[in-house]
């Protein structure tokens, strides 16, 4: 009788293990929603410490197409994605749009673009787009893929699909997996820098910066991973 228990315990278990591996892998990939000019766009001439106001004078949130990334990763700094939009952010929301460097922690030389605006947030870095909130062309979630390509067959190439909500939560930004599951990522101010606490365990404290450097004007992705965020 033990046998037989353990027997299928193992069953369901492995039967699980090829459904996420399936979904993460394997599944179709998200249509790409993002507005092709900005796709296409150089972002690495911008000077990112002169930010929009958020005054509600032009487009707002829900006017603006939904970013992600394109196959398993952009290969050149997109535009901003919302670069035309001026909805004012929230109650509860902190204000940490710019350009960041990683300077202490786990991540020293990473560097991510954050912007916001409404309850809308969109990072970009490292090859991946990821973008929650209202927009003109999908849902609220993230549905995207990550920046490294895991594995080939053939000429396909194959990258971990992720999907993800971003919440304020008392001034932290919390990245929940899929929606509605844990916490996986949380970002905040801490004075002037941004921290950034990833679900490897790290945490990266980040200085503003004004533009590019040479090095991230072509994506480097952080390495192979198997979140769903």
């Amino acid at each position: 009788m033990v046998k037989k228990q353990l027997t299928a315990a193992a069953l369901v278990l492995l039967c699980l293990f090829l459904f996420v591996f399936w979904l993460g892998f394997l599944s179709s990939r998200p249509p790409l929603t993002i507005d092709p000019a900005t796709l296409a766009g150089d972002g690495s001439t911008i000077n990112y410490c002169e930010l929009p106001e958020l005054d509600g004078s032009d487009k707002m949130a829900v006017d603006i197409p939904k970013g992600n990334t394109p196959g398993c990763g952009y290969a050149h700094y997109p535009l901003p994605i919302l670069a035309q939009c001026t909805e004012p952010l929230p109650d509860g929301a902190d204000d940490i749009r710019g350009l960041w460097l990683g300077v202490r922690g786990g991540h020293v030389g990473h560097i991510e673009r954050l912007e916001q605006c409404g309850s809308r947030v969109v990072v970009t870095s490292s090859g991946v787009i990821h973008d929650y909130g209202p927009n003109s062309t999908a849902g609220l979630n993230t549905d995207d893929t990550e920046g490294s390509v895991l594995f080939t067959i053939g000429d396909n190439e194959y990258c971990m699909r992720t999907s993800a909500s971003m919440i304020w939560n008392n001034g932290v930004l919390n990245f929940h997996a899929f929606g509605w599951g844990p916490v996986v990522v949380k970002r905040y101010m801490q004075g002037e820098q941004l921290v950034w606490e990833y679900v490897d365990g790290s945490t990266t404290h980040m200085n503003r910066i004004c533009t590019l450097t040479e090095a991230h004007k072509v994506p480097q992705p952080r390495g192979k991973r198997y979140a769903f965020f």
